[in-house]
């Protein structure tokens, strides 16, 4: 039976898909280890790949979109998990989240129903719904931009901290948050964003004119970490406007999308937007 391959560098990824025969469906699944919903959907896809046969012409791969972001920049990932279904370099379709049903009916549409095996997909673990971790109206974790947290180098914090450093830390990130009327928290800085998500959000707000102050959180792990538990928002890039949560890159491109006034006031020709300042990846700036 068919299983789900793991590819972890760019040359991996690139000579896998050009081995694959022109008739070949490739299923790309883009997952990030901190989202739980990708955890589920790792479930499905093992549990959807077991159906086919090893020599069906079906590939399931998956790729960590942070650790590989040109690829996942490559082909528009800004939400995990996410699915692309690609056949002779042309992609057909795309999933986001992960819903159970839509997946294989996706994989079912191009791949062909009768190249399963003899297991039945109505097994498939149901659809998991997870709701925003923020104040205003519950939508789907899923739809919000991947981390660029790594816990494989970066230590959570635990209950051995004592409550004075977490009071300490929360007053400082309190301060953080309102450096600017809208802070960004990236990854890298505007001038060398170090992630597609980063780099994808400094453009959106550049694009609009808004001008913020930015916080490279590679540069201060404790800040890095704090601010996920502060915001209890487990993701990053994160944005705030006059102190307040506004989201990651696919809420902020949806506030702008249905607000053609949104954070405008805070636009070069407006009045709110502070003056320009050089960077430092130590302290908040000014783009």
């Amino acid at each position: 039976m068919a299983t789900v391959q793991e590819l972890t560098s760019d040359s991996e990824f690139q000579s896998s898909i050009v081995s694959l025969p022109p008739s070949s469906l490739a299923v790309i699944y883009f997952h990030a280890p901190w989202a739980a919903p990708c955890k589920q959907m790792s479930v499905i896809l093992t549990t959807l790949a077991s159906t086919y046969p090893v020599d069906a012409p079906i590939r399931f791969f998956s790729l960590d979109a942070e650790e590989l972001p040109d690829i996942a920049e490559q082909y528009d990932v800004t939400a995990v998990p996410f699915i692309v279904l690609q056949k002779d370099g042309k992609t057909l379709d795309t999933v986001s989240g992960s819903d159970a049903a839509k997946v294989r009916a996706a994989v079912e549409k191009y791949a062909g129903v009768g190249n399963g095996g003899a297991k039945s997909t109505s097994s498939l673990p149901p659809a998991q719904t997870v709701t925003k971790p923020a104040n205003g109206e519950a939508k789907d974790l899923a739809a919000y931009a991947p981390s660029s947290s790594d816990p494989n180098t970066a230590p959570e914090f635990s209950g051995a901290e004592t409550e004075t450093s977490k009071e300490e830390l929360n007053k400082r990130l309190g301060e953080l948050v309102k450096a600017a009327p809208v802070m960004l928290f990236m990854k890298g800085t505007p001038s060398a964003p170090q992630c597609g998500f980063s780099r994808k959000t400094v453009g959106l707000l550049r694009e609009k004119g808004i001008r913020y102050g930015f916080f490279n959180i590679l540069a201060d792990d404790e800040v890095r970490q704090g601010l996920k538990e502060f915001s209890d928002w487990p993701t990053f890039p994160q944005l705030y406007a006059q102190g307040e949560l506004v989201g990651g890159l696919d809420i902020v491109q949806e506030e702008f999308e249905n607000d053609p006034e949104f954070l405008q006031e805070f636009s070069v020709n407006g009045k709110g937007g502070p003056g320009a300042a050089t960077a430092s990846t130590q302290a908040p700036q000014v783009a």
